[in-house]
């Protein structure tokens, strides 16, 4: 195991060393969606100040971990909640942990299969999350994990005939029906994350609330309203905010599960749900490190520049104004006049591992973006004391730059490819291993 812990880091200084090769991304030509312009060309993203992440709302800098720590996250952290992702219920107490399946041997015999229902309320109204958990079959101590929040449901998002038939949200018939396969996601590589040392778990983004708008009522938040409000408030949260908390609740249970390093768990997603992983970890400290791909607008990528989507886009009610709270539109007009940038929901993962992925021609989620971002986030992660962007042009594709905060654009589209996943690990590897 520590022979290959020291290889992948090797490999991951030998992409550090490669950092000078830089990428001018190509323009395209402009579009239209929902009526919206999108912008492709970068002369004419426009100019922007980006907010000071470390600087006080009152205008006071911040200058010393302790004044980060206790002033300004805390503030940073209240206005993304309020004002983008929503306020979130707390930890249900009647929340409880049902282990269907435990440590049955899987994978050719390289690793342990669980199955854990997680139930949320009761009557009606209670949903379940639906948990699958991997570990190395070999292990005498706790193991690292890493969790996905997944598009699909655990029976298609593997590889493994054992693993029990989940739902997932029919649209036409707007309610959840029995999952069956193929998934057009293809599955992950369990067997290379658990030979890499890594735990894996994975449960599906449905299980907590369906992506569409109008299906609430099918959905954990559902619980969370009283008679007296029967609507969401402008400043409660929205579906990636339920998500995230849903993120939260497997977490929850991570803590008590002895094959677990309850301190050791990174979680990743893909799309809105790597805005999803993006908003849990800024929110729930206990996450260890974020793998964020193709978060885009919503997530890492920077609003202030006008490429690709927008707030506009993403926030207007005929798209994904559910996924978000409702103050989020305000910004829609003028994305210049929001307090806060994505910079700063990055640099509230600090000092956390956080890895930026997406792909050179992913060019809606603005690649270049996030880039910008993760170098605006850089003097936050300094500040306490871990290395993010040193460089200052665009990395070329396949190259991973950065340090405790990494950026990694694969030559490619939008979500991951398969080498990517080798990436990941030398990341986590470098910054969870024993």
């Amino acid at each position: 195991m520590f022979g290959r812990i020291v290889l992948l880091i090797g490999f991951f200084s030998l992409c550090l060393s490669q950092s000078a090769r830089s990428l001018e991304l190509p323009d395209y030509p402009d579009d239209e969606n929902n009526g919206i312009s999108v912008n492709y060309t970068e002369a004419n993203v426009g100019t922007y100040d980006l907010p000071d992440p470390l600087t006080l709302a009152n205008g006071r800098p911040v200058t010393s971990p302790d004044e980060w720590r206790r002033l300004r996250r805390p503030e940073l952290r209240r206005i993304f909640e309020e004002h983008q992702y929503g306020r979130a219920a707390a930890k249900p107490a009647d929340m409880r942990f049902e282990v269907v399946e435990d440590a049955t041997p899987a994978l050719d015999g390289t690793a342990l299969r669980k199955q854990v229902v997680i139930h949320l309320g009761t009557g009606e109204q209670a949903r379940q999350i639906e948990l699958l958990i991997y570990v190395p079959a070999q292990h005498e101590e706790p193991v690292p994990l890493l969790l996905s929040i997944s598009f699909v449901p655990n029976n298609l998002a593997v590889n493994d005939e054992k693993v029990r038939v989940g739902q997932r949200w029919d649209r036409e018939q707007n309610r959840r029906v029995e999952a069956r396969g193929p998934s057009r996601f293809g599955h992950v590589p369990v067997r290379q994350i658990v030979d890499a040392g890594f735990g894996f778990a994975t449960f599906n983004y449905a299980d907590i609330d369906p992506d569409v708008d109008g299906a609430m009522a099918h959905g954990v938040r559902q619980q969370y309203l009283h008679e007296d409000h029967p609507e969401l408030a402008d400043g409660e949260w929205g579906t990636i905010a339920a998500w995230a908390w849903g993120i939260s609740r497997a977490i929850d249970y991570f803590e008590t599960d002895e094959s677990v390093d309850g301190k050791r768990v990174a979680i990743t997603g893909i799309s809105r749900l790597g805005k999803t992983v993006m908003w849990a970890g800024a929110n729930d400290e206990r996450v260890a490190a974020v793998i964020a791909s193709c978060s885009g607008e919503g997530g890492a990528a920077l609003s202030r520049r006008n490429y690709g989507e927008t707030i506009g886009h993403l926030a207007s009610p005929k798209r994904y104004a559910y996924q978000f709270a409702k103050n989020y539109q305000v910004w829609a007009p003028d994305p210049n006049a929001a307090p806060v940038d994505a910079h700063e929901l990055v640099a509230l993962i600090a000092p956390r591992p956080l890895l930026l992925q997406t792909g050179t021609a992913d060019k809606w989620s603005d690649p270049k973006g996030e880039f910008l971002a993760a170098q605006a986030a850089t003097p936050v992660y300094r500040l306490l004391g871990e290395t993010g962007i040193d460089i200052e042009d665009l990395p070329a594709a396949d190259t991973l730059v950065g340090g405790t905060l990494a950026f990694y654009m694969h030559e490619g589209g939008h979500g991951m490819v398969r080498g990517d996943w080798k990436v990941y690990l030398d990341f986590l590897n470098r910054h969870l291993a024993n």
